[in-house]
């Protein structure tokens, strides 16, 4: 199969690579459309020990089923394999598997290529009329969608009469803006610094988007739930700053490990703060029901481009020349 490989920092190259060799309970999977995450640029830029070059990246993915019992159904994946027998998994906390595998770490490959192979119980089945592509955005909007739902169990008074504030206009940020709107929030901001993202995040719902390096936001302490989805310095300040007594942080971004919080003012203030990562099963098949079914809105948000021209695309995103969201690669474009 032909693949696109990271290679070392700043380095990708469209190649031959093997083949997946499904293991047992496992799916070949024809890729149709996979997006390009931050944490993939995270390791493009060589800050990921995790994702140790030469490795296949890329973990939001759409296929079609080429063997088993779900032979030519088209699919979107759940990247996250775990061990379904812990505590965790057996108590529906599946994310928190000690045993936790996500393609594009070792040892299992990535999806930027032509196959991909998957535990068959990960996968759920996109219905006919679905995009593909829009339906390979399950999995960033899982990410957000985990985060609100911990959000509304940790915060008073309800979640649906909360000022949110989003930190970051990416794909994990939009799909926390329509994640919230869809759990009845109606006061949703979005913070990003990238100017050419801005229509398309207006486009997607009735946020109120705005610069914070140049323009006037939310009135500090005003908001019940900050979404950080960048997770910087700057933005875990930000969040402190913008929480009202008794809101709630979740933190989502993995942009660095510095400091940034203003511990004495959410212990004053009794905020809480959610480290969350990924989700659970059940929130990755609630979001790919809310995709099918409209609720999330058009999803018309990404931009389609060649896997062959990956590289270039990873360049763009690095400085800053892309207006979209989110980018999927189409690996037969």
């Amino acid at each position: 199969m032909k693949a696109l490989v990271y290679t070392g920092p700043h380095g990708m190259d469209w190649r031959d690579a093997p083949d997946p060799q499904p293991g047992p309970g496992e799916a070949l999977i024809t890729v149709e459309a996979v997006g390009i995450c931050g944490s993939d640029m995270h390791a493009w830029h060589g800050h990921d020990e995790r994702r140790p070059a030469p490795l296949i990246l890329g973990h939001e993915a759409t296929g079609i089923v080429q063997a088993g019992t779900l032979a030519g159904r088209r699919v979107t994946v759940n990247p996250l394999v775990t061990c379904m027998a812990c505590e965790y998994c057996a108590g529906g906390r599946t994310n928190l598997c000690a045993e936790r595998q996500i393609i594009s770490m070792p040892p299992r490959e990535g999806a930027f290529a032509e196959l991909l192979a998957m535990p068959e119980r990960n996968l759920v089945e996109v219905p006919g009329g679905v995009d593909v592509r829009k339906a390979a955005l399950a999995e960033p909007i899982a990410c957000s969608w985990h985060a609100v739902r911990l959000a509304e169990a940790a915060l008073q008074p309800p979640l649906a009469e909360a000022r949110v504030v989003i930190l970051g206009g990416g794909a994990i940020g939009l799909g926390a803006a329509l994640a919230a709107k869809v759990f009845g929030c109606q006061d949703i901001w979005i913070a990003e610094t990238n100017a050419l993202r801005h229509g398309a995040l207006e486009a997607a719902g009735p946020f109120k988007v705005y610069d914070p390096l140049t323009e006037a936001g939310p009135d500090m302490a005003s908001a019940q739930v900050i979404v950080d989805a960048f997770g910087g310095e700057a933005t875990r300040a930000a969040a402190t700053a913008l929480a009202r007594p008794g809101g709630v942080i979740v933190h989502i971004g993995l942009a660095g490990g510095a400091p940034g919080l203003d511990v004495r003012r959410m212990t004053l203030q009794e905020i809480t703060f959610i480290g969350t990562y990924t989700y659970t099963m059940q929130d990755f098949r609630d979001t790919a029901a809310a995709i099918f079914d409209g609720r999330l809105g058009a999803l018309d948000w990404f931009e389609e481009r060649a896997l062959k021209d990956g590289a270039a695309a990873f360049d763009d995103i690095n400085a800053g020349r892309v207006a979209a969201p989110k980018i999927v690669l189409n690996p037969h474009g």
